[in-house]
């Protein structure tokens, strides 16, 4: 019996052991210097001009916008049904509404018109998320943005090093972009998280209320050779600040990043080649000049398939390999369909989309003989031979 593959596992290596021992001997295990260089590192990697705010989740970060941009009770902010529930659970952390709209049938990003007709008076902000790491189509999104007069803050937990029309995602116009760092995502550490923007004014809004609203933070207070114990709360903020420990792994991951992407890129073309014949819809793609990040590999059962998704997934795990489902879309969990009475065809292509859809593994771990492994297992399945 083969040892059991994992849905996903981190890749982790010896310098980032390193710098996590490292931080260990400093004495700094909370926010100080390595927090501090990951944030300058991060912000180079887009380009230098974009400010990096590290915090402990990308819930924490996207909590954090939404605040920063004036998001209040009974404003109303528009994002798609298929995603995690963080994306609109911090929404209600500030009293406003989500509003969910379906999904592209191709991409399962957003669907942009779905968005233009969901606009209203009450209409705050738009969180367009990157489903899988694939950049949503985010021109018409801050087009209309623009014409509403309304806030962007993007959801990219799977989106680095994505790429839209050229672009990084983190560089595009909106207001605010945020990423994960959970132990899966594509850059690891632990738990996580990044949030950039080019708006000096939400920078520092989301920086003070980071760390509870006090004006100086604990590694200026503790560092300084001048004594710096005073302080002041000047906002009722929030306990959302990186780990030095955290940070540790980061500073290493990021310069990893885009070879690891690189590499699941090749185990996506991989998967492409050897499901092409099977009645099975591979993922979209980028356009061509673009980068999708590959966190995720997203399959839909087709119309030929007489396997249904949910044995399809139990016969796989026989086989000794984890798999997901990503995601069961918002509107079909309890609390956001009793507190909104949302129903199945108010949002039909997630509907639809979700009673197929199967995550495969893909991470930079894998060996060639795993990837032939999920190859095999597919295969074999879809064939009837298992």
């Amino acid at each position: 019996m083969n040892v059991f593959l994992p849905f996903a596992l981190p890749d982790i290596g010896e310098e980032e052991i390193a710098e996590v021992v490292d931080s260990l001997r400093s004495g700094w295990l909370t926010t100080g210097p390595k927090t501090k260089k990951f944030e300058h590192d991060f912000s180079e990697f887009l380009g230098g001009e974009i400010e990096a705010i590290a915090v402990n989740s990308a819930t924490s970060g996207l909590h954090l916008a939404l605040e920063a941009v004036g998001v209040t009770a009974s404003d109303e902010v528009i994002t798609t049904t298929h995603t995690f529930t963080a994306t609109a659970e911090v929404i209600r952390y500030l009293g406003a509404n989500p509003i969910f709209v379906d999904i592209d049938p191709v991409t399962l990003n957003i669907d942009v018109d779905k968005v233009a007709s969901a606009i209203t008076p009450r209409t705050k902000a738009i969180v367009p998320v990157h489903l899988g790491g694939l950049a949503a189509d985010m021109q018409p999104i801050l087009n209309l943005a623009r014409q509403y007069n309304l806030k962007v803050i993007e959801d990219a937990a799977h989106a680095l090093p994505t790429t839209y029309q050229g672009q990084t995602i983190g560089t595009l116009s909106s207001d605010a972009t945020v990423y994960s760092f959970y132990a899966t995502k594509t850059l690891a550490t632990g738990e996580g998280g990044m949030l950039v923007t080019r708006d000096p004014e939400i920078a520092k809004r989301c920086r003070l209320m980071r760390l509870h609203g006090i004006s100086r933070d604990a590694f200026d207070r503790y560092t300084s050779t001048k004594p710096g114990w005073h302080y002041e709360v000047v906002a009722p903020g929030f306990k959302y600040n990186m780990t030095d420990i955290a940070a540790s792994l980061g500073i290493h991951q990021l310069r990893k990043v885009k070879h690891m992407q690189e590499q699941r890129a090749a185990i996506a073309k991989y998967y492409d080649d050897a499901f092409a014949d099977l009645p099975i819809i591979l993922p979209a793609h980028a356009l061509v000049g673009d980068i999708h990040s590959w966190h995720l590999y997203i399959i839909r059962l087709a119309d030929g398939c007489t396997i249904g998704r949910n044995e399809f997934i139990e016969k796989m795990a026989a086989n000794g390999i984890g798999c997901s489902v990503h995601y069961i879309p918002l509107h079909l969990q309890p609390y956001w369909r009793d507190t909104y009475h949302l129903l199945p065809e108010h949002f039909p292509v997630a509907s639809e989309v979700y009673e197929r859809i199967v995550s495969l593994p893909i991470y930079t771990r894998m060996t060639h003989s795993d990837c032939d492994r999920v190859v095999n297992s597919v295969r074999g399945i879809l064939n009837h031979d298992n």
